[in-house]
């Protein structure tokens, strides 16, 4: 029986898109992230309290580039996997998570909506998994490279609902001299 594609043009087929989707998704990470002040870079977010297990302000940019990436990756995956049973159910939980997710910096550091940014980020986790069982039923690889970002999610979730607890009053903090944390 012949191949209608040799595994090299399949590679050559997934690197492609791996070219389109890695950037694609870092570049819109990081530009939801842009706009608006986030970390250190925000005076609301200094003048709150914050555990102190939290993570030093550069592991967040370390840690999103990572995940960025292997989300691009998995997502590479999925579009490459032409004709695949599920492949359109699992494209649109990719985008509708990464969609739900690029809000959060906006709705925590711009708006200042502490609790709802609580949640937002538990609606992103729930549709994260959602989305890694969609990937698994197309291709188990591309699941797995998700498995860092559900561990991240996690773990901001909590970080998430803890910086809720210790700033009851966080939506309505603001420092002095500041009036919208959104650039435009």
């Amino acid at each position: 029986m012949r191949e209608i594609a040799s595994k090299g043009q399949l590679r050559w087929s997934f690197a492609r898109w791996a070219f389109v989707t890695v950037p694609l998704v870092l570049f819109l990470g990081f530009a939801a992230g842009a706009v608006v002040p986030s970390g250190d870079a925000n005076p609301w977010y200094q003048a709150l309290s914050k555990p102190s297990w939290q993570p030093p302000g550069w592991a967040f940019p370390v840690v999103w580039s990572i995940l960025y990436i292997l989300m691009g990756v998995a997502i590479a995956m999925i579009l490459n996997a032409r004709g695949a049973k599920g492949r359109g159910i699992a494209i649109a939980l990719f985008v509708a998570q990464l969609l739900v997710n690029l809000t959060w910096s906006i709705v925590f550091f711009g708006m200042h909506l502490v609790s709802f940014a609580a949640v937002e980020i538990i609606v992103i986790l729930a549709l994260a998994i959602a989305t890694t069982f969609a990937l698994a039923r197309v291709r188990r690889q591309a699941a797995w490279l998700m498995v860092p970002y559900l561990a991240w999610l996690t773990f901001a979730s909590i970080l998430a609902f803890e910086i809720d607890r210790l700033n009851p009053d966080g939506e309505t903090l603001v420092p002095s001299g500041s009036t919208t944390q959104i650039q435009l």
